[in-house]
């Protein structure tokens, strides 16, 4: 994964989980260790809250319950943890590749 990539997830994740403001750059895994943590608390005190924001960021429903069950191989924060970077970097990947190019010749349509 590139840099500027990395930068976008690590925004979109920071805005999302509502963090407290990151300023540096993380690397993949400090910013999973720090999503993870964030999302053991909110296991713990706002589920609700999770899985409305699961809901929004349009993450499988059925991985998130498989995730928070006992047959899960791992712990409910990393299994989720694990699901919202790849969502997320798919988020990122889709952005860049669809980038919209500029409209031009707008003679006349502007508002």
């Amino acid at each position: 994964m590139n840099h500027k990539n990395q930068e976008q997830i690590q925004a979109l994740i920071v805005k999302d989980f509502e963090l407290e403001s990151v300023e540096e750059k993380l690397s993949e895994e400090e910013l999973f260790n720090l999503l993870a943590n964030q999302i053991a608390y909110m296991i713990e005190h706002q589920l609700e809250m999770l899985m409305s924001l699961m809901y929004r960021l349009d993450i499988d429903e059925n991985k998130v319950n498989f995730a928070l069950s006992p047959f899960a191989p791992d712990p409910p924060n990393i299994g989720i943890a694990k699901l919202v970077l790849e969502r997320q970097k798919q988020r990122v990947f889709t952005k860049s590749f669809y980038r919209q190019k500029p409209l031009e010749d707008m003679d006349g349509l502007e508002l």
